[in-house]
C-alpha cells in the first residue's frame, strides 16, 4: 500500500473537520434554539410602554406633511411606543453633518411631534459605515473624528430632538474607539439631560462562532457579552438589531430571539433600557429569510426570553416604518400590546 504524503494527510484532515466537526456544533445550536422556542409566554410578558420605532429620512427632508404627522399619531395610539428614532442624516466620514442640506425639516418634525404626541420622545438617528470593514468609512479610532461627531450631536439636539441614537456599523467587538466615542457624547448629553441610545450588534450565540465568521469574511458579526455590557453601561438605552440572523426557519429564529433576549438581559445594567429589535420589513436573501424572520416569531421569542421577569425598562424596537405592512402592525399589537 502506498503511504500518504504529509500534505495529503493534512488536506484530508481539514476536509473531515469541515464535514464532520463543524455541522455538529451547528446542529446542537439548532436543537437548542428549537427547544428554547417551546412553551407559552408569561401573561406579564407584554409592553411596558418603552418600545421604539426607527423612522426613515422622509420625515425630515421635506417629503412629509402635517397630514402624515396626524396619521403617525393615529398609528402609534394604543401601542407601547415611546421613542422615535428618526433618520436625521448619514454622517460624513469625517464626523460632520450638513444638517440644513440633509435634514432641512428637522425642526419642523420635532415641533410637530411634540405638539401632536407630547408623550413621545424624538431621538436623532445618526449613522455611518465604519472602517476597517468599509473603506471609505468613518474612523472612530481617530480622536478628531470623535470630537466632530460630538459637536454634530450637539448641533442636532439644538433642532429640538430629545436624544441621540447612534447606528454605526459594523462595530467590532472590543472596539475601544466606539467606547471612547460613547463616553465623549454621553458627557455632553448628560449635561443636557437627554438620553443617548445605540443600535447594538447581536451577541455571540456560541463560543468560537465569531472567530470563524471573522476568519472567513474578515468581519465581526457578533459582540461578546463583556463588550455588550461595556457599551450598555455607557448609554441610557440599547436596542439590539436582532434581525438579519441567517436563521432558515421561523422556529429557529424565534429560539434565537429567546437566546438573544436572555443574554442581553444578563449583561444590560438594571438602569438601562433594553430593547429587542424586530423586523418590520420583508427580504429574502442569505442573511434574512422573510418566511423565518417574522414579527410573530420575534415577539414570542422576546416574550419567552423575558420569562416572568418584572423588569420594566424593557421593550421592542420596530425596524422600519416605511417597509411595515398592516400585518406587521397587527402582529405587534396583538402579540406584544395584547390588543384585540
Amino acid at each position: 500500500m502506498k503511504r500518504w504524503s504529509r500534505r495529503r494527510k493534512i488536506l484530508v484532515s481539514l476536509i473531515l473537520a469541515f464535514v464532520l466537526l463543524i455541522p455538529l456544533p451547528l446542529g446542537a445550536l439548532a436543537v437548542s434554539l428549537r427547544l428554547a422556542y417551546t412553551g407559552e409566554p408569561s401573561a406579564e410578558a407584554k409592553t411596558r410602554g418603552k418600545d421604539a420605532i426607527w423612522l426613515g429620512h422622509a420625515w425630515v427632508d421635506g417629503r412629509k406633511t402635517d397630514a402624515d404627522i396626524a396619521a403617525l399619531a393615529k398609528q402609534l395610539d394604543g401601542t407601547g411606543i415611546r421613542d422615535l428614532y428618526v433618520h436625521t442624516g448619514p454622517l460624513e466620514h469625517d464626523g460632520t453633518l450638513p444638517l440644513a442640506k440633509i435634514s432641512p425639516k428637522a425642526r419642523w418634525f420635532t415641533d410637530a411631534v411634540h405638539k401632536a404626541m407630547p408623550k413621545i420622545r424624538v431621538q436623532a438617528w445618526l449613522g455611518d459605515v465604519l472602517q476597517p470593514e468599509k473603506n471609505p468609512g468613518m474612523d472612530i479610532d481617530d480622536a478628531e473624528v470623535r470630537s466632530r461627531v460630538t459637536t454634530t450631536s450637539e448641533q442636532v439636539l439644538a433642532q429640538g430632538f430629545d436624544g441621540i441614537h447612534f447606528d454605526l456599523e459594523p462595530v467590532r467587538s472590543g472596539s475601544k474607539g466606539f467606547l471612547a466615542l460613547l463616553d465623549q457624547v454621553h458627557a455632553m448629553t448628560s449635561k443636557r439631560g437627554v438620553p443617548l441610545s445605540v443600535a447594538a450588534a447581536q451577541l455571540n450565540p456560541a463560543p468560537g462562532m465569531n472567530g470563524v465568521v471573522a476568519g472567513i469574511s474578515g468581519m465581526s458579526k457578533w459582540w461578546s457579552k463583556s463588550y455588550f455590557r461595556d457599551v450598555a453601561s455607557r448609554v441610557e438605552q440599547i436596542a439590539v438589531m436582532s434581525y438579519d440572523t441567517w436563521m432558515p426557519l421561523e422556529s429557529l429564529y424565534g429560539g434565537y430571539l429567546v437566546q438573544q433576549t436572555e443574554m442581553a438581559l444578563e449583561v444590560t445594567p438594571d438602569h438601562v433600557d433594553l430593547l429587542m429589535g424586530l423586523p418590520f420589513y420583508w427580504e429574502d436573501n442569505f442573511s434574512h429569510r422573510g418566511s423565518a424572520e417574522t414579527v410573530e416569531a420575534a415577539v414570542r421569542g422576546a416574550q419567552l426570553g423575558l420569562g416572568t421577569s418584572n423588569r420594566q425598562n424593557f421593550g421592542l424596537a420596530l425596524y422600519v416604518d416605511f417597509a411595515a405592512t398592516p400585518d406587521h402592525w397587527t402582529a405587534y399589537r396583538q402579540g406584544w400590546c395584547r390588543a384585540d
